[in-house]
């Protein structure tokens, strides 16, 4: 289960995505979490996905 903090989401997503994922979809499908969510959440507080650097900026 992932934080429902935007903050605590945040580290938590960078970190698998740099540790364990190729990808937040591949994230995502593996943790059954829904991808558009994330984005939402993490917009909120001024991050977006970077595909190329795989992590949110």
């Amino acid at each position: 289960m992932l934080p429902s903090d935007p903050a605590m989401l945040l580290s938590v997503i960078n970190l698998k995505l740099r540790d364990f994922y190729p990808s937040l979809n591949e994230l995502c499908k593996d943790l059954d979490e829904n991808e558009d969510e994330i984005k939402e959440i993490l917009a909120t507080i001024g991050y977006h996905y970077d595909v190329k650097q795989n992590r949110f900026m």
